[in-house]
């Protein structure tokens, strides 16, 4: 391969100008006759493509999978994996390699995938002796055209000479990433179309284009091709790996039609079990779940803290704002003990912090919370959710950044929730009498000023408010074990009815923590 250094390049430029100069019919010859600029494929490609489909109509259905495929439940169709040696990305001898999965089980759905070299899309062609089947025994061959389920990039990521997974684009728009000694738990998605409603539909990436990253990168560019019933997009994705991988993001969508719920920038999560919901407790662990909370950081600077919930029925929590500054899924709890589990790590679990480019006006952050009876559910969403109606022919901009991380703390710059429990309205040992239509909430705070604070606890208060029935006590008391405070709210309200509730601490008027929030429903 030819090298150049960029001394060379410019003595080269030079030389030739120099030539022209002297020789005014060879400079009337280039004049006349321009080079054209070769072909490079690039994000203006997959705007015209994405463009075109939206003109067509929608296929929903998948080609049949053979039926070896089809049959595979998900440990079988796990034990199939791309050969390590055919890797591809790595003819620059950059740090980034791409391998594919197979489809199979719930994948039915084939992808395609390009690979940009030079400029040049070219198709990855699906061949049987890419993979290495396991177990599994495939009678017959299998159709040369069939294409892949996703694909994955691997990068040194927590070791020089080791290339960890770094990110994987596999199922509808379903993406997730990691960052330094991180375990894949949450997820992000290109799009969320009536979320949480029993018509929601799953727009789905059908093609996919990688440029090849070269030997000194530091991120790796992906287009995307997103197809859906009622939308169509372009996307941008690049992805800068590191001790929190950065993913930035831009699209553009193409409504198909208007009456539908768009979801921007959406996270999908579980919540099973928590020290604030131990519905189920027939478990040696004491938590399980791949975030606890949802953040927001409003136009108005305010930082709001939900704790998340496994609800008896769905429910949906609007968070309406203009110009939100950012929001995210959050793993908080990070200590080992609260969880137990030695094979699925929760406690390493990344949170995933969005941070809007440009105004995205008024609208809500959505968080959606269905029940669920076991672990292995994605029963959170969280996106926002613009107030403005899409418009058929009238083309959607929107571009943000994802943060993969372990330690959120710098967002909120005051004190944070740690925890939140729940309990009988009424002081422990005592006769008192919870009526049935009241409960505690205590919530720990900690960060920020707190330990400041902790000398001279009279400072501080807690401020508590309801939307319905009413606070009949609240108190506040240090917390040395966190250097900083734990507070408890009784509320009462009529059977069958529900509040929000909402407390934050302050000292004199100055709020000293994140504002926490929490919906309560009375029994009965």
């Amino acid at each position: 391969m030819l090298s150049l250094d960029r001394r060379a390049i410019v003595a080269g430029i030079a030389a030739g100008l120099a030539q022209v100069a002297a020789n005014p019919l060879m400079a009337q010859t280039v004049s006349q006759t321009p080079a054209e600029p070769a072909p490079h494929f690039g994000f203006e490609d997959v705007l015209k493509r994405a463009r075109e489909i939206g003109t067509a109509p929608f296929e929903a259905n998948p080609p049949p999978l053979p039926d070896a495929l089809a049959r595979l439940d998900f440990d079988s169709w796990r034990d199939i994996r791309f050969r390590r040696d055919k890797a591809l990305l790595g003819t620059e001898g950059g740090p980034f390699r791409m391998e594919m999965f197979h489809l199979g089980h719930i994948y039915p759905r084939p992808v395609t995938v390009n690979v940009i070299r030079e400029g040049i899309a070219t198709p990855v062609p699906y061949a049987a002796n890419l993979f290495d089947y396991g177990r599994n025994k495939i009678d017959k061959p299998l159709p040369l055209n069939l294409g892949f389920a996703g694909f994955r990039l691997l990068y040194p990521l927590n070791r020089p000479e080791v290339l960890d997974e770094v990110a994987a684009f596999l199922g509808a728009s379903y993406f997730r990433f990691l960052g330094r000694r991180q375990r894949y738990g949450l997820s992000a998605r290109g799009l969320a179309v009536g979320a949480g409603s029993p018509g929601e539909e799953f727009p789905f990436f059908r093609e996919f284009w990688i440029e090849t990253p070269g030997p000194l990168a530091e991120r790796v560019t992906i287009y995307a091709l997103l197809d859906g019933a009622s939308v169509t997009g372009a996307y941008r994705f690049d992805l800068y790996p590191g001790a929190e991988t950065v993913l930035e993001v831009s699209a553009t969508l193409f409504p198909r039609r208007t009456d539908f719920k768009l979801g921007l920038a959406p996270l999908t999560s579980m919540f099973f079990t928590s020290q604030n919901d131990r519905r189920f407790s027939d478990d040696f662990r004491p938590e399980l779940h791949d975030s606890d909370g949802l953040l927001i950081h409003s136009s108005t600077g305010e930082w709001i803290w939900r704790p998340l919930r496994n609800p008896m029925q769905p429910e949906v929590s609007a968070f309406l704002d203009k110009g939100v500054q950012g929001f995210g899924l959050l793993q908080r709890d990070r200590v080992f003990e609260d969880y137990q589990d030695l094979d699925l790590g929760y406690e390493l679990r990344p949170s995933y912090w969005i941070e809007p480019k440009g105004d995205w006006g008024e609208g809500r952050v959505e968080l959606v919370e269905l029940p669920t009876q076991d672990e292995t559910n994605d029963n959170i969403v969280a996106s926002w959710v613009p107030n403005a109606a899409v418009e058929v022919g009238k083309p959607l901009a929107v571009a943000y950044t994802v943060t993969a991380s372990l330690n959120l703390a710098r967002l909120s710059p005051g004190g944070r929730v740690t925890k939140t429990y729940q309990t009988q309205a009424r002081a422990l040992g005592s006769k008192e009498v919870a009526s049935p239509g009241s409960r505690r909430f205590i919530i720990d705070f900690s960060g920020g000023d707190l330990a400041y604070y902790a000398t001279d606890p009279a400072l501080v208060q807690v401020v508590p408010t309801s939307t319905n029935g009413h606070i009949t006590r609240s108190f506040l008391v240090p917390n040395p074990h966190i250097n900083g405070f734990r507070a408890a709210i009784d509320v009462e309200l009529p059977a069958g009815q529900s509040t929000d509730l909402r407390a934050f601490l302050k000292s004199g008027n100055k709020a000293l923590t994140e504002t926490w929030t929490f919906p309560w429903k009375a029994p009965g």
